[in-house]
């Protein structure tokens, strides 16, 4: 008799590109296809997927198979174990089995880089993704505000598509700030959002990551908190985003004031926890600090 394994809250997708379209200067989205994509899980707000990219010269992607394909897939030499990405599902539409992914156009030569903007109809890719099928929490999502309170939404601009997806799965009565700081005025691309979250778009010029967005987010902390600062929930333990993964995502989350979710260059990300726990008083338990990739270190997946 045949056994039925269990389903798996994540799935490798074969996907190839339907669509691409450059959105700005600095950002493209890409439409994938693929026969199961209908099965690509729709759960909004900031879910995170991985990207296997091809290797070089070579059109698709084949990654170990089975549970343990994160460690055979790690144990490969290099020029055999294909570049993977994190970046957040900017759309899904499974009755047309399609997933967009909206890529920033960095000028930096890595592999992700490379391939968003040589993409083109027909390339074949792979997407590690939640499976519709499965039934409990998928996991990949850490925007987990209180059900009152205002927000605070804040990043550059790799983390644009994840506060995009945000904005579009809020209640009609959310109120608060979302804070998108982009390389260039023309990178401000529109949004739908709440009429009581105001969105603002920061264009930093030749002025270094953080130097628009660190400011802004000070001006809005004051503003969103109301009379004193509230009282730290403990003292704050600095980071080394040179050795250490900064992710701090509170589960669960107390209602308070103000929720506050914040993404972006690893060393930036760092400046604003200190403000707005450390000086600020917010309580860290209900202020989502990620540093989504760090300035002059390689991705790792």
């Amino acid at each position: 008799m045949t056994q039925t394994l269990p389903i798996a809250p994540w799935r490798v997708f074969a996907v190839e590109v339907r669509a691409v379209r450059r959105l700005s200067p600095s950002f493209v989205r890409v439409t994938f296809t693929g026969p199961d994509l209908d099965r690509f899980a729709d759960n909004g707000y900031d879910q995170r997927i991985k990207l296997a990219l091809p290797l070089p010269g070579q059109q698709g992607v084949r990654l170990p198979e089975g549970p343990d394909w994160y460690r055979r897939w790690r144990a490969l030499p290099d020029h055999l174990r294909h570049p993977i990405r994190t970046y957040t599902v900017r759309a899904v539409r499974p009755h047309l089995a399609e997933v967009d992914v909206d890529l920033v156009l960095h000028g930096d030569g890595g592999p992700a880089s490379r391939w968003a903007h040589a993409a083109r109809p027909g390339d074949e890719i792979a997407i590690l993704g939640p499976d519709s099928r499965y039934t409990g929490d998928h996991g990949g999502i850490e925007f987990r505000p209180p059900s009152t309170g205002r927000l605070l939404l804040a990043g550059d601009e790799t983390a644009a598509p994840a506060i995009g997806a945000i904005l579009e799965r809020l209640p009609l009565d959310a109120a608060g700030r979302a804070l998108i700081e982009v390389p260039t005025a023309e990178d401000a691309l529109p949004l739908v959002a709440p009429p009581g979250v105001e969105v603002t778009w920061l264009a930093r010029g030749a002025g270094g990551y953080g130097s628009r967005l660190v400011p802004a987010v000070v001006a809005a902390a004051a503003d969103l908190v109301e009379g004193p600062a509230p009282a730290a929930a403990g003292p704050v333990a600095d980071v080394d985003v040179d050795a250490e993964i900064l992710w701090e995502v509170p589960d669960p989350v107390p209602a308070a004031p103000v929720y506050a979710w914040l993404a972006g260059e690893a060393g930036v990300i760092r400046t604003l926890r200190r403000h707005l726990v450390g000086e600020r008083g917010l309580d860290r338990r209900t202020v989502a600090f990620m540093g989504y990739w760090r300035l002059g270190r390689a991705d790792a997946a």
